[in-house]
């Protein structure tokens, strides 16, 4: 028994970020629907953080009340930022530019998030690349996989494939579609969209340092995000009639669910997972969202599936292996860095002894200092 709970303490990030993935997935189809069925994306994107702070708050309150730190000045601003480059900036471009193309290509072209984020916690040194050990080589590696399959995804359509759910369907030309769905102008803005969450997704690491309390960040993410994102839906939708009413369907149906299951639980899982394997494990999980939309979206909104899509998932998912064996084997060596100041970390590794009982954060180097000395004696018997 007890090897089985040893057991699924190791797998839980990675259960944890695929269940995510299966929420983002529904979160594309559903998106799709309510917003051919009018609902405003800027209104959209206040109504699931409301939602998101509804649910959040009061477990933040309750939860973490004991051990929240002091809300200063710069975490402030730091929680601003990430309000403005989450909530606001990605969700409105992701929901422009999926207005534009598909969801299939919308979650396609979302793969090239890790190898964005990957470059981005290098130039912020939250990761190191030792390419002459094998790890990193993998995640290298598997940081080209994963752009080349979807860019093969992207380029190459290929012929139409036909399922067993989709053999009596008449297939249109997608060129034509394409091009009347402004294809060009919606893939710039997934593209700045990416880049968005991106700048989230390292942000967040570093905030987490300063501010260790994920139900409550999400709590003020999302509170930020309603007064920063209800402020851009004012202005773009002052002179459209009631942008903001909806109805018993999926115009209800999007604001919750998005809020529920992307905003709020994905901002605490995603912290918490953060914490321990680095921001760069957590968006290597996304192409596995682009594989499930593409089956959701062949059943439920009838979209053609084309064997490049295909080939680019199965490139992908071996990108992604690699991207996660990497990551794996880096977790289990010892960092060369956890004998230096807590200002250079090179995989975030934040554990449960940088908190006290009191819920008061202690330097890493302060903790490491002392279980130095104390464990200083039996070194040598090892």
């Amino acid at each position: 028994m007890g090897n089985m709970f040893e057991l699924l303490k190791k797998l839980k990030p990675y259960l944890a970020m695929v269940a995510l993935q299966f929420g983002y997935a529904g979160l594309h189809i559903v998106t799709v629907l309510s917003l051919k069925g009018g609902l405003n994306h800027y209104v959209l994107t206040v109504y699931r953080h409301v939602v998101a702070m509804s649910v959040v708050a009061p477990f933040a309150f309750v939860l973490e009340r004991k051990v929240r730190p002091k809300l200063t000045l710069p975490i402030f601003l730091k929680i601003a930022v990430l309000a403005l480059l989450e909530p606001v900036i990605d969700q409105n471009l992701y929901y422009i530019g999926l207005t534009y193309t598909s969801a299939t290509f919308a979650s396609a072209l979302y793969n090239i998030l890790p190898a964005i984020t990957f470059i981005m916690a290098i130039l912020f040194r939250l990761e190191k690349v030792k390419i002459k050990k094998l790890p990193s080589q993998a995640k290298v590696l598997g940081t080209v996989f994963t752009v080349g399959g979807a860019m093969l995804m992207t380029l190459y359509k290929g012929p139409i494939l036909d399922f067993i759910w989709s053999r009596r369907r008449v297939h249109h030309d997608s060129n034509q579609g394409a091009a009347d769905h402004k294809w060009v102008k919606g893939t710039l803005m997934l593209i700045c969209s990416c880049v968005g969450w991106s700048g989230f997704f390292i942000l967040q690491s570093f905030t987490l340092r300063d501010y260790p309390v994920e139900l409550s960040l999400a709590t003020l993410i999302c509170f930020m995000g309603i007064v920063e994102g209800g402020a851009v839906a004012l202005v773009m939708n002052r002179n459209v009639v009631n942008a903001w009413s909806i109805g018993w369907d999926l115009r209800l149906l999007a604001p919750v669910y998005a809020g529920i299951v992307c905003s709020g639980i994905a901002y605490y899982v995603q912290g918490i997972v953060m914490k321990e394997r680095g921001p760069v494990f957590v968006t290597a999980f996304n192409p596995l969202c682009m594989v499930i939309v593409a089956v959701l979206g062949s059943l439920i909104l009838a979209e053609e599936i084309c064997l490049g899509r295909v080939l680019g998932a199965i490139v992908i998912v071996v990108g992604l292996y690699c991207v996660v064996w990497g990551k794996s084997k880096e977790a289990l060596e010892p960092s060369p860095s956890t004998d230096k100041l807590k200002g250079a970390p090179d995989q975030l590794p934040m554990t449960n002894s940088s908190k006290t009982v009191s819920g008061d954060f202690v330097s890493s180097g302060e903790t490491l200092k002392v279980e130095i000395q104390a464990k200083e004696p039996t070194i040598s018997k090892k």
